[in-house]
């Protein structure tokens, strides 16, 4: 790449300052660095590479202070990638990043969390599924990776009855520890591991009151993405009546391996990447990651380093896009050997209604049941404290000890979405009174809905009504409402939407590389739940379920690893990148409507900056006709166009012989051979033509010939040489080009499609021209 673009300029201050954050900045304090090590560096006196590595350690660091502390690194990686993570201060850092052998010293990073209908609503009916997987069940056993807080193996979710024994290549453990034993593995989880070093390095020794050291999942979120991936059927789940119905995962006969790396305070990096290192030790064939950090450039940000590792050793990566939504830019886990996967809504909702003393009725949406019940047929007052119904300001937003008992006792009180969780708004009205809540969306939301499991009455409104709702209890003297919550419905019309949450493109690092890759469910999503935590999280609330409801990024995630097993299961032996075209290609543009998918945010049609390819068809995904393979070398080529120095792409080569072939036509990263499309012409007007390359491999019919179209752009001509492929052998490879000639520079990207179409499948490519201003 010529050089840096205005849009990636702009932004560069980003990079750098969370390059430069760190959770302890004061000079001469310890805190964790990710030393990323060249393997084939070590000196020939050494015997191993843990000798070596401490050798490195005690080299930059006072011999008094290896008296105080002992050892001082936490972990060695060996398999997705080489290298340690070690306590250091800022200036040992610094000069151990001088030291020959040493690739990278990067800061501890620390990661959030990006927190059953779907399997029918996806198409994947018990008897399809079933025989998806009796085609290759025998011959090959898929292993999901699920990192996050842990699982709760007393699940129904996790019953492993009718399964085959594990598979003798599956090299895992079941650690034990406080509240899980051996015994708690069987052969649906197959492994279950812990990694806290980093954590407690950073924030003191783990309270074993408040949570387990141990695989045992207290939070809740750990146990519902491992069963949304893999969760054997349960019949009659369901929250507090909500959602019955039997709840199963994706993939139902895929085995789990649970890796805990999120606890109460976070998740950090130096765990992460020891999960990822080991997960791909133990034999995962597909690694689920709903967690993100923040953004970094390819060589800083590590767990882009250690997956890319784990892609070469033919693992599938799915990550959460994050849930920064609606906000453009605003993605994490942008690496293209990554499946970045965006949120979404079913067809399945909660209504729930808000009837005015005008007799005005709003819909919403609710999970509340509880025993506090207001009768459908009576008034209740209704009171509003903020200053105004356009604008939220701190009294509307319900915070903890915002209220006056006076003011609110006995009412429905009008709160503002936002600060605080949802649920917890709730529990404040109830501590001063109130009798029930009215949850408005802001700006910032529009009208998306998410259902909660509230502790007292509560509807949640869109954004138009919130402000109408607002108004009305400003300005009338005896305003008053009533709060009806109706059940479940399916069939909800227009759906899929994507989530007004779910974190949007581009994906400023590389605008050549289309993120997010997919949509899959992610609002509303009723999945198997910790014994331990309540429905709303909240420890004031004592209700114990089986099963939650969970809404982000994070539900999302998981069925596209769920998805990604099943194909593996048919297809062992594609790579990770033939995995994610099978999805891409065949994912669907459209709601149940036939209309463009549009955005919960604004109610508009969303572009792939917003869906990405789209939304997965998991059917269609056994079969996509075609697929877009890429191997390491690949990637690797598509780094080097990146700008990285030879010692920052280093850290990517764990082979010693990787480098630089320059695979990529005319050095354009727009030449990786993805399955979506991007052509992104230059500030310098001259340039009015741009041609892009692809390859395509035959994956259906022997015989095949296809056909290709193209939607129509104001901005440009696109023209596809060959218009058509013809193919006589299976696996064989056709290349194709994609010319684009400028007409008028658009000020804004342009998106469209490219198809090729045959007797029997349909393989479709998002496509989409970017004209950077001039200088």
């Amino acid at each position: 790449m010529a050089g840096k673009n205005p849009l990636q300029k702009c932004f560069l201050f980003i990079i750098l300052s969370l390059n430069l954050m760190s959770l302890h900045a004061e000079t001469g304090q310890k805190k964790t660095y990710v030393v990323h090590m060249d393997k084939s560096a070590m000196p020939s006196p050494y015997t191993n590479h843990l000798q070596w590595y401490s050798s490195k350690i005690d080299s930059v660091t006072d011999p008094k202070s290896h008296e105080e502390e002992g050892n001082r690194i936490l972990y060695t990686y060996q398999t997705a990638f080489h290298g340690l993570a070690a306590r250091l201060s800022k200036e040992e850092a610094a000069r151990l990043e001088e030291e020959p052998g040493v690739v990278a010293v990067i800061p501890e990073t620390r990661y959030e969390l990006h927190t059953t209908r779907s399997p029918r609503f996806l198409g994947l009916e018990r008897q399809e599924s079933e025989r998806v997987w009796a085609e290759r069940v025998t011959d090959h056993d898929v292993v999901v990776g699920v990192l996050d807080t842990g699982i709760w193996p007393e699940s129904e979710s996790f019953n492993d009855t009718g399964m085959s024994p594990v598979p003798s290549t599956w090299r895992g453990v079941c650690e034990t520890g406080r509240g899980f034993l051996k015994h708690n593995c069987n052969r649906k989880i197959v492994g279950a591991r812990v990694f806290y070093r980093g954590y407690e390095a950073a924030t003191g020794k783990i309270d074993q009151e408040l949570e387990y050291r141990s695989p045992r999942d207290k939070d809740g979120h750990g146990t519902h993405t491992a069963a949304t991936v893999a969760g054997s059927p349960v019949r009659g789940a369901n929250l507090l009546g909500f959602a019955y119905g039997t709840a199963r995962g994706m993939a139902p006969k895929a085995r789990v391996a649970a890796y805990k790396v999120c606890w109460v305070g976070g998740c950090f990096s130096s765990d992460i990447l020891s999960a990822v290192d080991q997960a791909v030790a133990d034999g995962v064939h597909v690694l689920s990651i709903s967690l993100g950090g923040g953004i970094s450039t390819y060589s800083r940000d590590s767990l882009a380093i250690a997956t890319f590792g784990a892609m070469e050793m033919g693992v599938f990566v799915s990550c959460s896009a994050g849930n920064g939504g609606p906000d453009p830019i605003s993605l994490t886990n942008v690496s293209p050997w990554i499946t970045t996967v965006g949120a979404s809504t079913m067809d399945r909702d909660f209504p729930a209604t808000v009837r005015l003393g005008t007799r005005r009725v709003f819909k919403g949406v609710s999970l509340y049941k509880g025993r506090t019940v207001l009768s459908p047929g009576k008034q209740y007052p209704l009171v509003y404290l903020g200053r105004n119904a356009s604008s939220p300001d701190p009294t509307s937003f319900c915070l903890d000890g915002a209220l006056d008992q006076h003011n609110v006792a006995g009412k429905i009180v009008i709160c503002d979405r936002g600060v605080t969780p949802r649920v917890q708004k709730g529990q404040v009205v109830k501590r001063a009174g109130g009798v029930g809540m009215i949850l408005t969306n802001t700006a910032t939301n529009g009208e998306e809905l998410v259902a909660d499991c509230h502790l007292l009455p509560a509807v949640a409104v869109g954004e138009k009504e919130g402000k109408v709702i607002k108004e009305y209890a400003m300005t009338s003297k005896r305003a008053t409402a009533s709060l009806e919550i109706l059940g479940t419905r399916v069939g909800i019309k227009p759906s899929p939407v994507v989530a007004a949450f779910s974190s949007r493109g581009p994906n400023f690092l590389s605008l050549e590389i289309l993120k997010p890759d997919l949509l899959a469910p992610g609002v509303n999503i009723l999945a198997a739940w910790s014994g331990d935590m309540a429905p709303s999280s909240l420890s004031s609330d004592k209700r114990r379920v089986k099963f939650n409801i969970l809404s982000g990024t994070s539900m999302s995630c998981p069925h596209v690893s769920g998805v990604a097993a099943l194909i593996r299961s048919r297809h062992p032996d594609w790579s990770p990148a033939a995995v994610k075209s099978a999805l891409m290609t065949t994912a669907y543009v459209h709601d149940n409507m036939l209309e463009p998918l549009t955005d919960a945010a604004g109610a508009e049609p969303s572009s792939p900056y917003d869906h990405g390819a789209g939304h997965i068809d998991p059917l269609k995904a056994m079969d996509p006709g075609l697929v877009y393979d890429i191997g390491p070398q690949e990637y690797f080529d598509f780094l080097c166009t990146q700008e990285l120095s030879p010692s920052q792409l280093k850290v990517f080569t764990k082979h010693s012989n990787r480098s630089c072939r320059h695979s990529l036509a005319g050095n354009n990263p727009g030449n990786l051979n993805y399955p979506a499309i991007s052509a992104l012409f230059p500030e310098n007007t001259h340039v009015k033509a741009m041609t892009l390359r692809r390859t395509v491999t035959n994956v259906g019919p022997h015989v095949s010939s296809y056909k290709v179209s193209v939607s129509p752009f104001k901005g440009a001509t696109v023209t596809v040489q060959p218009k058509t492929l013809n193919f006589t052998t299976k696996h064989q490879k056709l290349s194709y080009t994609v010319t684009f000639r400028t007409k008028l520079r658009m000020k804004r990207p342009e998106f469209g499609g490219l198809l090729w179409k045959s007797a029997t499948h349909k393989v479709r490519s998002p496509v989409i021209i970017t004209w950077l201003p001039p200088l």
